[in-house]
């Protein structure tokens, strides 16, 4: 990091340019002298402050994927089995009646 301290506003207006002008991070980076990690972390908190519901996208490893995917499909098992158990006790219940 260079050191220099950016106002708020500063950091809105440089990430405006790259968000609604459509300029290049890179471009603007070499321009004005300013790291373009910085300009892209300026850049997503600028988005988040437009819109501050929508969820930021998170990237995975395959690794990360693969142990999604199992435990998913570890619910998705568990899940089946208990829908199983409750289609039998159900039919049990209705015959009793």
């Amino acid at each position: 990091m260079n050191g220099k301290y950016y106002s708020p506003e500063y950091k809105d207006q440089i990430a405006k340019l790259i968000v609604e002008d459509r300029r290049k991070a890179t471009e603007v980076s070499r321009e004005l002298e300013i790291p373009v990690s910085s300009l892209y972390r300026w850049t997503a908190d600028y988005k988040e402050k437009l819109n501050p519901n929508s969820e930021r996208i998170t990237f995975h490893t395959a690794s990360e994927v693969k142990k999604i995917e199992e435990d998913y499909q570890k619910q998705l098992r568990e899940l089946r089995e208990e829908n199983e158990i409750l289609k039998k006790a159900m039919h049990i219940f209705a015959k009793n009646q």
